[in-house]
């Protein structure tokens, strides 16, 4: 009976040595941030004579490829997009090549950060696979900053092209062919390396594209170094991006309602001509600029016809259209206060049309203090944009009532407005903030000084011919970016650059961090020019 009773006491002593252990959770070890290997490519990397039409990539651990038709870039670029397998996760990669290669040329596979560990997701950084067609490898380099002419943020994902000069290439060159050399900023880089180069002379450009490595001025930003550049070269070189403004061209239009026709565009509006006819008869109308949108109106007179002719003239362009007409219901005048409420200091009290104004009586308009006393004011009328302006002197915490009688506004078609009324408010001085802008080493004369907030919406503007000190008062509390242009030709505006003529756009200088502009402060702020 006893080694019976023993192997129960031994079994019962096991289970509670059992349930006495301290409890754990298997953590599986530290998380995984190792980059995965290449152990080995077919060809090798770095081969010469190449003439095949597959690559194979082999690494140690299982890899996947992400966002591999926006990471890859190749140069020369292919004429057709390689094929990438497999579209799983695999320790082998194969790029099959879809293009006749050129003779005694190197080639640059630069696969970004698209190649990355299947499990926890670590890219393989900017892995390049690289081969020649020729007897040796081309190993020069080039380096390239790209920022954006105007705003503070550039672009991701911008092309930096290299094309070379022979006795095939003019400026129409980058509309139609693809370049040479190409590279891309990817996501973040601002600085990038045109790597695997040979020597030569080359026109340096940057695109923010739509992928298909050509210059298209609709869409594509542009960027580009007035001089060639010369292989090697240890220099840095910036290419800013800008959009061209397109030569005016104008499109079909089209009836929207009774007594107005919108005319789409491209390029500038301004100055443009619209006449209406039928046939020898000019029909009497208006031109104004469609809100937010790239479109003219215009407006008519009432004319009982099924189809009208439409001449479009800027400079020295000029097309004719016919538009037909249907009974549709027409436009009439209202107005509209563009802020109610409180007023900020800096601006004016705007009025919008909705059909366009062609007299304004001042002496039916008036302006008063919460104590009834008359206000002296300006009144401005914006004809392309419909924006009526009344501008006064305004005082803090005051009260302003804008009154206009009966016919104060007579439209295009001969409409006046009722009686309106609107009320505004100011605020208490000590709830704005003011800033003094010290400009130094200023090379040039004018000078537009801008602020703008987070999105890049300009808050402010002043222009000085020749004064360093530029004073910005009452201003909202916010986080303030502050820039420069130099106006080179002084109207008041940044231009910008054009290819085709060389001409680069008007330099903007950004201050380096924001100016935290607050209630009841006052800030000034030195601006040190020489330096950029």
């Amino acid at each position: 009976m006893f080694p019976k009773n023993l192997k129960y006491i031994v079994i019962l002593f096991a289970i509670i040595i059992t349930s006495c252990a301290k409890r754990g959770t298997i953590t599986g070890g530290d998380k995984d941030t190792i980059a995965p290997v290449l152990t080995g490519s077919f060809p090798k990397n770095f081969s010469t004579n190449f003439n095949g039409k597959e690559i194979k990539l082999v690494f140690d651990e299982y890899v996947k490829l992400k966002n591999v038709n926006k990471q890859l870039i190749v140069s020369p670029p292919f004429k057709n997009q390689p094929e990438i397998l497999p579209t799983n996760a695999s320790k082998t990669i194969t790029i099959k090549i879809k293009d006749t290669l050129l003779p005694n040329t190197t080639y640059n596979l630069n696969f970004g950060q698209s190649i990355e560990d299947n499990n926890e997701g670590n890219p393989y950084q900017q892995f390049k696979y690289v081969f020649s067609t020729g007897t040796y490898i081309d190993s020069l380099k080039l380096n390239v900053k790209v920022k954006d002419a105007l705003e503070k943020k550039t672009d991701n994902f911008v092309s930096v092209m290299l094309y070379e000069i022979n006795e095939k290439f003019n400026d129409s060159t980058i509309y139609k062919e693809t370049p040479r050399y190409i590279t891309n900023t990817l996501d973040s880089l601002k600085i990038v390396t045109l790597d695997n180069l040979k020597a030569g002379k080359y026109l340096l450009i940057a695109l923010k594209d739509n992928g298909n490595n050509k210059f298209n001025p609709k869409t594509d930003k542009i960027g580009f170094q007035k001089q060639y550049v010369n292989v090697p070269s240890d220099t840095i070189y910036e290419v800013e991006l800008f959009k061209e403004v397109l030569p005016f061209k104008s499109f079909k239009p089209s009836q929207i309602s009774g007594n107005k026709i919108a005319v789409g565009y491209e390029g500038n509006p301004k100055n443009t001509k619209i006449t209406l006819k039928k046939g020898n008869d000019i029909i009497p109308s208006m031109v104004t600029k469609f809100p937010k949108k790239d479109s003219l109106q215009v407006w008519h007179r009432e004319y009982k016809a099924d189809s009208l002719s439409v001449e479009v003239e800027n400079g020295s362009y000029h097309q004719n259209y016919m538009v037909k007409l249907k009974n549709q219901k027409r436009d009439s005048l209202s107005i509209t206060a563009e802020i109610t409420g409180i007023l900020p200091f800096r601006e004016r009290f705007q009025l919008n049309s909705s059909t366009p104004l062609v007299k304004f009586d001042e002496s039916k308009i008036n302006v008063f203090r919460k104590d009834s006393t008359k206000v002296n004011f300006k009144a401005q009328y914006d004809e392309f944009n419909r924006e009526f302006f009344i501008d006064f002197d305004k005082e803090p915490s005051e009260k302003y009532t804008i009154q206009a009688f009966p016919g104060a506004f007579l439209d295009f078609f001969d409409s006046v407005n009722d009686t309106l009324k609107y009320t505004v408010t100011t605020k208490n001085m000590t709830e704005y903030g003011n800033l003094k802008v010290v400009l130094e080493g200023a090379k040039k004369f004018p000078i537009i000084v801008q602020l703008t907030d987070k999105d890049g919406k300009i808050k402010a503007a002043m222009i000085t011919e020749k004064n360093p000190t530029v004073e910005f008062l009452a201003l909202e509390p916010l986080l303030y970016t502050l820039r420069i242009i130099y106006d080179e030709n002084g109207n008041g505006v940044w231009d910008t650059g054009s290819y085709l003529e060389k001409r680069q756009p008007e330099e903007v200088i950004y201050f380096p961090k924001e100016i935290d502009v607050r209630a009841n402060w006052d800030v000034e702020q030195p601006f040190n020019l020489s330096t950029k």
